[in-house]
């Protein structure tokens, strides 16, 4: 990505610069429908089929914003909304139907889904090359042997890494040789965000909730990526000075007072606990605001990346 680094980052009121996940995802999102209109001259314009199965409010919230991005990006859209009863023949019935489809070029099947579907089987079915949520073990493993040109890369790490080159490029700091920490070993964050750091030549150390002495091993940090999904579990006093936080979590806790209905107010937090952090870093992502945007805008980009490898 293309930019001036100065204007994806703003002061924190902390000491640290805050990192603009927001702006970023503009700019990426731009990316995307010039990239569309580009494709729409060779008679191509990218298509993304997102399927959604039950009424979880939050997944339905995440559909319509993913809806939204994709005609903001001049895609050809289509969502597939299934009763909660339906059963996993069926559903793998349509992912099948939509790898067929040369319309879509991206498969997004929205998780998480009900307790009688075997989600791996429903992942594993979508093509790789439509695979626009990197979770296919085709993906991993092409990710996993370095293998960029090829694989579609989960959305949130590789948000996570434009977000941490605009931090580097305004800190004016070269990635590679760094040390870096990743805390969280999912596949759909810790693992990938690993391999990515790899491949900008970084020193990776992945971390957990049992690592001994995980306060010792997040003070060596020059990059630290949390994604544990705990609130707050790495604490400020933890970050060394001047190191680049990008913070993962979005976690909901207990706030003050209460809201217009009488119940109790919650507020969003990540996975650092950001003033102290931000006292002592030298970039850090805010929560919310700073990586949660970039999944979607990564999404978008990684259907149109579906839409042109299948014209080459």
């Amino acid at each position: 990505m293309s930019s001036g680094s100065e204007a994806f980052l703003r002061p924190s009121g902390h000491g640290a610069l805050l990192i603009d996940g927001k702006a970023v995802s503009a700019h990426v999102i731009a990316e995307a429908a010039q990239g569309a209109a580009a494709l729409a001259l060779k008679g191509v314009k990218p298509g993304l089929a997102v399927v959604l199965v039950g009424e979880d409010p939050a997944s339905q919230v995440y559909v319509r914003a993913k809806g939204k991005a994709a005609e903001q990006c001049g895609f050809h859209s289509v969502q597939h909304t299934l009763l909660a009863t339906t059963s996993e023949s069926d559903l793998i019935a349509l992912v099948e139907q939509l790898n067929a489809d040369p319309a879509i070029h991206g498969i997004l099947v929205q998780l998480p889904l009900p307790a009688h579907i075997d989600s791996t089987r429903v992942l594993e079915t979508i093509s790789p090359s439509k695979d626009v949520d990197g979770f296919h073990p085709v993906n991993a493993g092409l990710l996993a042997i370095g293998n960029l040109e090829r694989a579609l890369v989960p959305c949130t790490p590789a948000g996570s890494m434009i977000l941490l080159r605009e931090a580097a490029k305004s800190l004016g700091v070269s990635l590679a040789g760094q040390n870096a920490v990743v805390v969280g070993r999912s596949n759909i964050v810790g693992k990938p965000m690993a391999q990515l750091l790899l491949a900008e030549n970084c020193t990776v150390t992945i971390a957990h909730s049992r690592t001994r002495d995980l306060a010792g091993v997040v003070a060596g940090a020059d990059i630290l990526v949390a994604a544990v999904g705990r609130p707050e579990m790495v604490r400020g006093a933890w970050v060394k000075a001047g190191a680049i936080v990008i913070d993962v979590g979005i976690n909901r806790v207990p706030g003050e007072g209460l809201n217009a209905q009488g119940q109790p107010k919650t507020r969003l937090v990540g996975d650092v606990e950001y003033a102290a952090a931000a006292a002592r870093a030298g970039a850090i992502t805010p929560v919310p605001g700073g990586v949660g945007p970039m999944t979607i805008a990564m999404l978008m980009m990684n259907t149109l990346t579906a839409a042109q490898r299948s014209v080459r």
